[in-house]
């Protein structure tokens, strides 16, 4: 089972309670569950990010307990996940991208802005922000001043991303020559990606052959998915959203 941009944000929400039912219902029939990036709106350090989301925390711990193997790869919003949080949720983290073998063959895995190329602003963003003396120094800031710095950051992208909206060309969207040169330099013909908030399945034109392209689903409220691979082939099955109280929002 794959998945990712949940978004799972710090206050009580029927993504999170959804998110907890999935690992304690569907999930338990996985060989093996991976988390894309983005499963959290945030993640401002493991310090704060352990607790607030603790009870997600135990969910994947037990999941983990069962004897389902469950990785985690890191996105843009939750790239300074670390090892407090693996060890307390019982993950194994991945890098990005990631080769790993699934029921029905081998598959490349990434979260995906890696290849979102067009988007030249972002790429110098994230090469700053994942600068690992920026990353130390920001570590280290009080945790209100965190929270702060990653709420403006939020907001201005929130503001950017909608004005790219209303812009013909796709900037948000991956560059097909990267997918082609990332599948061929890890000599894989599928790849399997979020981010793009662009759910679909594509071909995509290689020196070998035909390759496809897998991208995820974002949650909102009328769309919470997960992709299932298996022998039989690949299918995106839709939960039921649940609020704590366990109705519908």
């Amino acid at each position: 089972m794959l998945l990712s941009d949940l978004h799972l944000p710090v206050e009580p929400s029927p993504y999170r309670d959804t998110f907890r039912a999935f690992l304690s219902g569907p999930a338990r029939g996985a060989s093996a569950l991976y988390l894309l990036g983005d499963l959290f709106n945030a993640w401002v350090g493991d310090d704060i990010g352990v607790a607030d989301f603790a009870a997600e925390c135990a969910a994947l711990r037990a999941l983990a307990a069962t004897g389902v193997a469950v990785y985690f790869m890191r996105g843009n919003r939750d790239f300074l996940i670390g090892a407090e949080f693996a060890r307390t949720s019982g993950v194994a983290l991945l890098e990005d991208p990631v080769v790993v073998t699934l029921p029905d063959g081998p598959a490349l895995l990434s979260h995906g802005d890696l290849l979102c190329t067009d988007d030249r602003a972002y790429q110098r963003y994230r090469r700053v922000t994942h600068n690992r003396v920026v990353m130390w120094c920001f570590l280290h800031l009080p945790s209100a001043l965190r929270r702060a710095i990653t709420q403006r950051l939020r907001a201005a992208s929130l503001s950017r991303n909608a004005r790219a909206r209303t812009t013909p060309a796709p900037v948000g969207d991956v560059n097909e020559t990267a997918v082609r040169a990332c599948l061929t330099a890890h000599g894989a013909i599928r790849l399997i990606h979020g981010h793009t908030h662009r759910p679909g399945d594509h071909g995509v034109t290689l020196e070998t052959g035909t390759g496809r392209r897998f991208v995820l689903a974002d949650w909102r409220p009328e769309r919470m998915e997960y992709l299932e691979c298996s022998v039989h082939g690949w299918r995106r099955i839709k939960l039921t959203p649940i609020s704590a109280t366990g109705a519908a929002p």
